[in-house]
């Protein structure tokens, strides 16, 4: 199994909602650019995936998002979430030294994160409007195949919309990490402390496997 033939597979479903955003894009500006949608499967290949993050939707504001979940281009401010999620990662590992300035992952996904979001474009300034474009239907199937072809996968679950993906999980096959989601409005509440970065290079050294670089 790989990308090309999943997305054969989710042809019509795809096509459907890359019509709906097409037409969008014709008078309202969306992100990420067309270009950068599908990022993160360029990025990581299904058969090199060791960890699933999960996100939520694009961030919605001028040159922000790139089709990583949580990640940002280079130069540009880090927004509240991923301030918070490199704050448990220096907490979590004791990293003396940070680039706090770098909110690109592309590092991440290069050594087998894939960084998904539930929902893969936005609107500009309007958080989830294409929510209901289809796109969960479309991202529930990537998780139902790498749940179905590939095994020992560490799913990372941030906040309650991520946890809704547990059901369609195996985690007889799988390992599930539980927080609440790493916003400010919500990082308080078990993300900080949760120690998920120490915790998958645990299980990867377990398998005999590369921990990731943070």
């Amino acid at each position: 199994m790989n990308w090309k033939k999943i997305f054969i597979c989710q042809k019509k479903i795809l096509l459907d909602i890359l019509l709906k955003v097409s037409k969008e894009r014709l008078t309202k500006k969306i992100y990420p650019p067309r270009c950068d949608v599908f990022n993160a499967f360029y990025l990581t290949p299904f058969h090199k995936i060791k960890v699933v993050i999960l996100g939520q939707d694009p961030y919605y504001q001028e040159n922000q998002a790139h089709g990583l979940a949580f990640s940002v281009r280079p130069g540009c401010k880090l927004p509240g979430s991923l301030k918070n999620i490199y704050q448990e990662l220096v907490s979590d590992l004791y990293i003396p030294k940070f680039d706090y300035g770098n909110g690109c992952l592309n590092y991440w996904a290069q050594q087998g994160i894939l960084l998904l979001n539930t929902i893969l474009t936005v609107e500009s300034g309007h958080p989830r409007s294409h929510i209901s474009l289809g796109w969960n239907n479309f991202t529930d199937s990537i998780i139902f195949y790498i749940n179905k072809y590939l095994k020992n996968i560490i799913f990372v679950l941030w906040g309650k919309d991520a946890q809704k993906k547990t059901s369609i999980i195996d985690n007889r096959k799988h390992y599930i990490l539980k927080s609440s989601h790493p916003s400010p409005l919500s990082a308080h509440l078990g993300f900080f402390g949760c120690g998920h970065f120490s915790k998958i290079n645990r299980i990867l050294l377990s398998q005999n496997d590369n921990p990731i670089i943070w």
